[in-house]
């Protein structure tokens, strides 16, 4: 039986919009503070903590963070990243509801991770597998043997939808049915095509 496997950000989720009042808190131009912001993405996905990760950040913004930035950092970011796409919960409520068999598979640091867990569209998910739990992070090969060993299913049974195209070719080479993420009507064609 075939299982559905979901990247979170861009795909469940729409674009954070978060940003340019991360970087009002921390005094630093929008254009600095992003490119700050995705340098060090990797590494908080991977599993470095809130701390590390803002203070990363705010070095390469020429910030400094004051006794209660992080904090504000932290829930700002997750509050940013936590607004679902209406047209993928309708899928997402859809598919659950039919029986299909979910998983979501997203590089995000914990303290995201914490938080998509006690939201109810987490429920829908049968397995749930966040990059900075277990310290790899897509595209690396090691993070898809990962959950087809949490699912127990061969990577040829998961249908994977990713907006990122490094990490779509990284699940073809593993042996998933990979597709870049287009929308909930494309990938509702997608899973009736299969």
């Amino acid at each position: 039986m075939t299982w559905v496997v979901f990247d979170y950000g861009e795909v469940l989720c729409t674009r954070t919009e978060a940003l340019p009042g991360l970087a009002a808190r921390l005094d630093s131009s929008p254009e600095r503070f992003e490119s700050a912001y995705w340098a060090h993405r990797d590494a908080y996905d991977r599993g470095c903590t809130d701390e590390e990760y803002w203070s990363a950040v705010a070095a390469s913004a020429g910030a400094t963070l004051d006794a209660t930035a992080v904090d504000d950092l932290t829930r700002g970011d997750v509050e940013g990243w936590s607004h679902l796409d209406p047209a993928s919960a309708q899928l997402l409520d859809d598919l659950a509801r039919d029986g299909a068999r979910l998983a979501l598979l997203s590089n995000a640091p914990t303290s995201f991770a914490r938080f998509a867990e006690r939201q109810p569209w987490a429920q829908h998910f049968r397995v749930r597998v966040f990059s900075a739990d277990v310290g790899c992070a897509k595209p690396d090969p090691k993070i898809f043997r990962l959950l087809t060993d949490r699912l127990g299913a061969e990577p040829g049974d998961c249908v994977f939808f990713d907006d990122r195209a490094v990490n779509v070719t990284a699940a073809q080479d593993a042996g998933l049915h990979a597709h870049l993420w287009q929308g909930a009507d494309h990938a509702r064609r997608v899973l009736f095509a299969s």
